[in-house]
């Protein structure tokens, strides 16, 4: 029987990479964003290359009422949910505390804390069910240590990082395996989103270093859930091989 994985954000960067892998793995996809068009892009792509199917769901994970609502009026035979990829987030701005935006700090909180734990909610009863699922929350190096200028993005990350080890005691009891992959520097829209459309100061971020691409991360990813069901990857940071951590990069002359 295929499995079948749900993938929020997934309409760019590293959600589009899990869909690309997945669907080739031969998975049958749930996939969300907030670009209508851009799904169903997607979704008419994977289908052409791959037997699988795919269900599209079309809405901003801040909005907890359209969460709950999408979820649930699903179909009843898209709640049979075996992986759960929890990666719609992002950053905005690199400003130091005293400049930066409430509205930004409003957006990323938003987004990356409420948005992970509404999806999450909303689709627990189908994982419990199941009894063999397998959340991946997508967190960040930012998760793991605070750098200047990152303040409520790293937060942001750090709670995240709290949320799924409370996950994995919670739901120990239903089977349930809880994987949280903190990725560094990924070459996707990630940096474009953070200096708001500033294409100069997002290549800027990637110069004099190979940084991960999206790919590194689905592959990854798909590892991690390909393990037998006694295994569990619970926290795994990746970086590229010239990065250390959240602060430190050897980068090229």
């Amino acid at each position: 029987m295929k499995k079948t994985v749900l993938i929020t954000g997934a309409t760019s960067g590293i959600g589009k990479a899990c869909a690309e892998k997945f669907a080739s793995e031969g998975f049958d996809l749930i996939i969300t964003g907030r670009r209508e068009e851009k799904l169903e892009e997607l979704k008419a792509t994977l289908q052409t290359k791959n037997n699988v199917r795919l269900y599209t769901l079309c809405f901003d994970v801040q909005n907890k009422a359209e969460v709950f609502k999408s979820f649930n009026n699903i179909p009843e035979e898209w709640k049979q949910i075996d992986i759960l990829i929890n990666n719609a987030g992002l950053a905005l701005g690199r400003d130091n505390f005293e400049d930066a935006s409430m509205e930004d700090w409003d957006t990323m909180m938003q987004t990356n804390v409420n948005g992970l734990l509404y999806v999450s909610k909303a689709i627990l009863p189908y994982l419990i069910q199941n009894q063999k699922s397998h959340i991946i929350n997508i967190g960040s190096v930012a998760g793991k240590e605070v750098y200047e200028n990152g303040n409520v993005y790293c937060a942001s990350k750090f709670a995240v990082d709290a949320i799924s080890k409370s996950m994995r005691i919670d739901l120990l009891k239903h089977g349930i395996k809880v994987t949280v992959i903190h990725p560094g520097a990924v070459e996707t829209e990630f940096s474009i989103v953070r200096f708001k459309g500033d294409v100069n100061k997002a290549n800027a971020a990637y110069t004099g270093y190979k940084p991960l691409d999206a790919e590194d991360i689905a592959n990854t990813i798909f590892f991690a859930v390909s393990l037998p069901d006694h295994v569990c990857i619970n926290d795994l940071t990746i970086t590229c091989t010239q990065q250390a951590n959240a602060i430190y990069f050897h980068k090229d002359a």
